[in-house]
């Protein structure tokens, strides 16, 4: 039977009913005896429905879909499976914490598998999840009435409004769940109110936080606020997040220093536990102790090492194992990496070419002077060694962030016309970088975007592999913001720094920093990391050669003349 949402076994209820006798506080109390249960019916409205729901027999619902909101809820097996890896691990906790409980199957898994068990604090925001919960320890305990039965509270709040850290815990404590699987942006585009504080959490700087970084993962926030609320207490910690809120947890350990260590990443096949395609994992840490700045990487089910990863040496890295034999080129890149540009209005500024005549992403043909169109690349476009023709074009309002484009107008009317004719698109951009910006305004561009020759790598693909990228009609390529390229001015300086790149030694050292289950898996700090100057003075003329012919030793003196210390490079 469906009663608020929830499901509750017929016979259970039946039970129940018999049992409730006398006003709220009676009740209460009944359940409690029963279950552990704390204020079962938080009000007589509350008692008084689930007496009316079982008197009327069509009381039924149908359950929501609730994975847009990141809701995937822990099946029963897998819950089971969680609390049985830590009790081998020795973990016996007197309190258990569920901070965003659900249907509630990690609360009965933990009682089944940890008989000691005091006490059992849980909070949910969802109010049908908090009545599933109770009807499932009702249940649970109608049917097994000697199980150990610890004081039960659970909380109807939001886990961002709950103040954890005033709980009375002073030692083994277990934090046990699974937070939701979505990001603060994607909640807020929901209308959803349940969120965090809105705060620069991770202190970005402010350019980085208006571009992206700002927007976070929910369950890493979580993690962490349980992280800094019960350090200093002796437990331990188990959640099921996704990849990247571990390997987040780990980049910030270094300047955060909380009293973690153990850190584990267990993962799972959450395509076979939850139908999504994600790629996460069983987080778990022991607190209280240590601050520790590496996690070991296994197999969830087989209990398998993968690899381990974390900080060494002040770097970050993907594969400690592998590191070692590559971290001499772990420096500083002796040229600058720059992301490409950043429009957010591809219907308006993209364009392909057809039959001379320029077409938008809306179908329709466009007028204007060639001047400002660009030849464009994006991520899929950069699977060859070189590259001499684009598929689409790109209009270029600027030189530079913040240069005024009043101008067009005068230089360039067609254009201006056709801009202005969409302009509200425009202006309908949402990210807060554009704000008081001139009208049709563009980021990533600079005099780096007009060098002639480029060497360029995608940042969304699970393959290190760089292009170069030639002029086309005498003007230099534009890439969009999904890539990263550094700029030259001689064609034999790109093609040296591309053999380079694409060699074994600095693809050996990218899948040693690289976590290639990342949503962008190559980034700007990633790249600056490569020590060109110091990879070059590892290869020989012969070796570069070999990787591509039309190297000259001409090109390669002048090259390695770059890195002398009397020399100053010009870079893009």
């Amino acid at each position: 039977m469906m009663i608020f949402e929830a499901y509750i076994n017929n016979q259970a209820l039946a039970q129940v009913i018999l049992l409730l006798k006398g006003d709220l506080h009676a009740c209460n109390q009944v359940i409690r005896n029963i279950t552990g249960i704390v204020d079962f019916f938080d009000s007589k409205d509350a008692l008084q429905a689930l007496k009316a729901a079982f008197e009327d027999e069509k009381t039924v619902a149908n359950e929501p879909d609730r994975s847009e909101y990141g809701d995937f809820q822990t099946n029963v097996q897998l819950s089971q499976w969680v609390c049985d890896k830590l009790r081998e691990k020795g973990i016996q906790p007197k309190v258990v914490i569920e901070p965003t409980f659900g249907k509630g199957n990690f609360i009965l898994a933990a009682l089944k598998t940890f008989p000691q068990i005091e006490k059992i604090i849980g909070v949910e925001i969802y109010k049908p999840y908090v009545w599933q919960t109770k009807f499932s320890l009702l249940e649970y305990f109608l049917t097994h009435p000697n199980a150990n039965k610890p004081i039960i509270e659970l909380h109807h709040q939001s886990v961002f409004d709950f103040e954890f850290d005033k709980l009375a815990v002073k030692t083994d404590v277990l934090i046990l769940g699974n937070p939701p699987w979505v990001t603060n942006s994607m909640l807020s585009s929901l209308g959803s109110d349940n969120l965090p504080p809105k705060s620069n959490f991770k202190n970005h700087s402010g350019f980085d936080a208006l571009t992206g970084k700002g927007n976070f993962d929910i369950g890493e926030y979580i993690s962490l606020m349980l992280i800094k609320a019960f350090q200093n207490t002796k437990g331990n910690m188990a959640f099921l997040v996704k990849n990247a809120v571990i390997k987040n947890i780990l980049l910030e350990q270094k300047r955060n220093q909380y009293q973690i260590t153990g850190i584990e990443k267990q993962t799972i096949d959450a395509q076979k536990e939850f139908n999504v395609a994600v790629d996460a994992a069983l987080f778990f840490a022991q607190l209280g102790l240590e601050k520790a700045v590496t996690c070991a990487e296994l197999d969830f089910y087989s209990g398998k090492p993968i690899r381990e990863f974390g900080w060494v040496g002040g770097k970050f890295i993907a594969n400690i194992g592998t590191y070692a034999a590559y971290a001499d080129v772990d420096g500083t890149c002796p040229f600058e990496w720059r992301q490409g540009v950043k429009h957010d209005c591809s219907k308006v500024m993209e364009l392909e070419s057809e039959n001379d005549r320029f077409v938008n992403g809306r179908g329709e043909e466009v007028v204007l002077e060639p001047d400002l169109v660009y030849g464009l690349l994006k991520s899929s476009d950069l699977k060859q060694n070189l590259i001499e023709t684009t598929r689409k074009n790109t209009i270029i309002t600027q030189r530079k962030i913040g240069q005024d484009t009043a101008p067009i107008q005068s230089f360039f009317p067609k254009t201006w016309v056709y801009l202005m004719k969409n302009k509200e698109d425009f202006n309908n951009r949402k990210s807060s970088i554009y704000k008081g910006k001139p009208m049709f305004s563009i980021f990533g561009i600079g005099d780096y975007s007009f060098a002639p020759y480029k060497v360029a790598i995608s940042g969304m693909y699970k393959t290190a592999h760089f292009s170069v990228v030639l002029p086309q009609n005498g003007k230099p390529v534009m890439l969009d913001d999904t890539c990263y390229f550094i700029g030259f001015e001689q064609l034999q300086d790109a093609l040296i720094s591309q053999a380079i790149l694409n060699s074994t030694r600095i693809r050996n050292f990218l899948n040693a920093i690289v976590f290639w289950d990342s949503k962008r898996v190559i980034t700007k700090d990633l790249l600056s990391r490569i020590d060109l100057a110091k990879a070059a003075k590892e290869l020989t003329f012969q070796d570069l050669n070999q990787l591509n012919p039309v190297i000259t030793f001409e090109g390669w003196e002048t090259y390695m003349r770059k890195f002398e210390p009397s020399s100053q490079l010009t870079m893009f």
